[in-house]
């Protein structure tokens, strides 16, 4: 029997009970969409990842001192000293103090507003864009002016969007807002757009300790990253001779690492909702077995007219590959219309463009696996089939 004409067979058997046969694809529709989901927000989650990370600047480095107890400790002077004179690597750092304040406007308290100490060249290596007014400068933090830079939630909120030459108070000191970035996220009180910048001098005045613990460089380009990166690392380690006292670590190292720890979720993810596959192919040996009991008579007969068993056999076979596959093209368009609504839900919803986008390969493996599942799972049902005896068979009712 050729190859075609055994299709038309199974085909007009799935066709002869079409909610049944549904009932067997539900498993591998199932799992076929879930993992194309799954891959494709996967795949959306990386792109976003990246165009987030190019976004803050592919030639930042970060450099955290912990310090691990030790009575040593290195100055921003002497960070801003190693920057100048190696300005064919390193083109800027900032010092970073993060403060735990209360930000009073008016007679309202802005409790989520992060409060971040950093110096002037912060907004370049951040790639932050001014609004209005201007950034942070130099002689601020010489002279510990009272000056500040918010962003675009605090401005819209409190300032009517015209916030520069206004004034806040920071722990009861009377701060005036020189400038405003521009919009870093989705304008709301839990991202960047909330935050309020001020002189690292001051800031590190308002801890406990007065240390500086973290510092943001920006190579001169992105093949410069590595050796910037390598003699941060030795300046850090000549000035605590401990290399636990610091982690120094890139955008691309960070960006390489989140990749890697978002891949092994999506490996995880996929095979747990491919273990759907496998119950679909267990329905659809399940539904060959009684297949075979209902055309007994049928098999009979086509062996009493000749029919080899491997004529018999790859009949079923196809059947059962069939059924597989045409579940795996139903769950393949169940999926990449679960996609695209996912894609706009996360738009509308949350104002992110995180666009979920099944790869080629993932679909063409995703029915693949689905045609295996069903010729392997058919196999069974189709050699019983082969090995029944014509008269036996033909007796049955």
């Amino acid at each position: 029997m050729k190859f075609l004409q055994s299709f038309k067979l199974a085909f007009s058997a799935i066709l002869a009970s079409k909610v049944r046969s549904l009932l067997t694809m539900l498993g591998i529709i199932i799992g076929v969409s879930a993992v194309i989901i799954i891959i494709g927000l996967g795949n959306g989650m990386e792109l976003y990842m990246r165009d987030s990370f190019e976004s803050m600047g592919s030639n930042l480095i970060t450099a955290m001192i912990r310090g691990r107890g030790s009575m040593r400790s290195i100055s921003a002077d002497d960070l801003y000293e190693l920057v100048e004179d190696n300005g064919s690597v390193l083109d800027a750092v900032s010092p970073e103090v993060s403060v735990s304040a209360v930000v009073k406007i008016g007679t309202e308290i802005s409790d989520r507003t992060g409060i971040t100490g950093v110096g002037e060249d912060y907004c370049r290596i951040r790639r932050y864009e001014m609004a209005s007014g201007r950034f942070i400068q130099y002689v601020d933090i010489l002279r510990r002016h009272k000056v500040c830079v918010v962003g675009t939630y605090l401005a819209n909120t409190y300032f009517g969007g015209d916030p520069v030459g206004k004034t806040l108070k920071i722990s009861g000191e009377t701060y005036t807002i020189v400038g405003m970035f521009g919009e870093k996220s989705d304008g709301g009180e839990n991202g960047d757009d909330n935050a309020l910048f001020i002189p690292y001098s001051n800031a590190a005045k308002m801890t406990a300790s007065g240390r500086i613990g973290n510092y943001s460089f920006s190579s001169v380009s992105e093949e410069t990253v590595e050796a910037a990166k390598a003699l941060i690392e030795q300046r850090l380690f000549k000035a605590f001779g401990n290399s636990n006292a610091y982690i120094v670590i890139s955008m691309s190292e960070l960006l390489d690492m989140m990749s890697t720890m978002l891949n092994v979720l999506v490996t995880i993810l996929t095979a747990i909702a491919a273990i759907s596959l496998v119950v679909g192919g267990v329905g659809i040996m399940n539904i060959m077995l009684v297949s075979v009991s209902e055309r007994t008579r049928e098999i009979g007969i086509r062996k009493a007219l000749g029919a080899k068993q491997r004529n018999i056999m790859s009949q079923f076979v196809i059947e059962a590959a069939t059924t597989g596959g045409i579940g795996g093209i139903i769950g393949i368009g169940f999926g990449y219309a679960v996609s695209a609504a996912a894609t706009a839900l996360i738009l509308n919803i949350l104002g992110e463009n995180l666009t979920v986008s099944p790869t080629l390969g993932s679909v063409m493996t995703a029915f693949g696996i689905s045609v295996a599942i069903g010729i392997f799972f058919g196999y069974l049902p189709a050699k019983k089939a082969a090995r029944l005896n014509p008269i036996d068979a033909l007796r049955y009712e």
